[in-house]
């Protein structure tokens, strides 16, 4: 029985209870109608109905008759019917969104929402907390990017992490990608994506990860005198990291995750793709760029903070977005990096490299590289195994 039928079966009660009143206690027309809230005609009105027809003229016809703007009851359960068997477990927008689009649906938001609540097929969200003061966006896109990862797991038994840059000035989400787990590789990926893409932005907010940040204590305030790799790569590209020390202090990454898990899995389970790079492939073609025209907003200055990039040696992306070490070549010109032993080929510019100072570069595809200051002393693939250069003959 719907809110309706239970105020006017409550209504008849109680009229009935002050008819009674009216006819033993010497109540007044006046008082009657005072004491049920409504109009002295209305309760004489009443009063005629229920003497001629007794209990059934106190009720309201229009309960009974049909809106002449009401859906057809086909429609209805057509509505319910695709929820029930293809779109299970979506959220109301983002069951709507689906409707809309690839359904060709007509019907509002709200109605759809009342018609899959009334079906007890949703459950009424929770009341909120309490009231925060929401933190203003920036006004331009590039003035502070968020960066984070979250687990998701769509194929039972297998886990993914997905990391995941946006624009504090819009909600666009410039990198999305799932790796086995996160760390500073796919952060280093992240970032590499959107310099790319756009260029080099002023800030970037993220978590207190151990891969972002060196903290002493657990729970406590960061060191920003020992950095980490990935701050290494931030202060060489002038980008300023920003550290967050409660999930509310990063609530518009944290409310974009919370889409994300809604929406992405079911996408990915409805298209059938079981695979991690068939994922990615999925977000890159597909996922992501409907997602942003859904989900971007308007920034309030449509003027840009990024800074194209240029690739000018010595200062190439892969060589700063990358794990840097110090290593000492041993006697017989070989540098130990964990479980590899990596060769310097024989030079024309030095007789040997024994006990030189130089830096093993790890980048993000895995491969590795030894540094003498500028000077590229050999690249090696993801084993360890010098990669030679091919050396093109002249034609006599």
């Amino acid at each position: 029985m719907n809110r309706t039928r239970v105020l006017q079966e409550i209504r008849i009660m109680r009229f009935e209870e002050i008819y009674q009143w009216r006819t033993t206690k010497n109540l007044t027309i006046e008082e009657a109608a005072e004491i049920l809230g409504v109009h002295e005609r209305t309760f004489r009105r009443w009063c005629r109905r229920y003497e001629d027809e007794g209990f059934d003229g106190l009720l309201d016809k229009r309960l009974n008759k049909v809106a002449h703007n009401a859906a057809p009851v086909d429609e209805v359960m057509e509505v319910i019917s695709l929820f029930e068997t293809k779109y299970q477990n979506f959220s109301v927008a983002h069951f709507y969104d689906k409707y809309r689009d690839e359904h060709q649906g007509q019907r509002s938001y709200s109605w759809v929402n009342y018609q899959l609540h009334d079906a007890g097929l949703v459950v009424p969200a929770k009341k909120r907390g309490a009231h925060r003061r929401k933190r203003e966006r920036r006004p331009m896109k590039g003035m502070m990017l968020h960066q984070d990862a979250s687990s998701h797991e769509w194929v039972p038994g297998k886990k993914w992490d997905l990391v995941v840059t946006m624009d504090d000035a819009d909600n666009e989400i410039y990198s999305m990608f799932f790796v086995d787990e996160e760390g500073t590789n796919s952060s280093l990926q992240g970032v590499k994506e959107v310099i790319e893409n756009h260029g080099i932005f002023c800030t970037l907010y993220t978590d207190r990860g151990s891969h972002y940040w060196t903290t002493p204590k657990a729970g406590g305030k960061i060191d920003k005198n020992h950095l980490t790799q990935f701050g290494r790569a931030m202060q060489q590209l002038g980008i300023e990291m920003i550290p967050a020390y409660s999930p509310e202090a990063r609530g518009r990454s944290e409310r974009m995750f919370g889409t994300l898990q809604g929406r992405l899995p079911k996408e990915l389970a409805l298209a059938g793709i079981m695979e991690k790079d068939e994922a990615n492939v999925f977000i890159a073609k597909k996922f992501l760029p409907a997602f942003n025209a859904r989900f971007k907003v308007k920034v309030k200055e449509e003027e840009s903070c990024f800074v194209p990039w240029y690739n000018n040696y010595p200062l190439a992306l892969d060589n700063i977005l990358c794990i840097q070490s110090k290593r000492q070549v041993r006697k017989d010109n070989t540098v130990i990096y964990g479980n590899k032993v990596l060769q310097i080929e024989k030079s024309s510019h030095r007789y040997s490299y024994a006990k030189a100072n130089v830096k093993v570069h790890e980048y993000i595809d895995g491969s590795l590289a030894i540094y003498y200051g500028h000077r590229c002393l050999g690249r090696y693939d993801i084993e360890g195994n010098l990669i030679r250069k091919e050396v093109k003959k002249l034609a006599a």
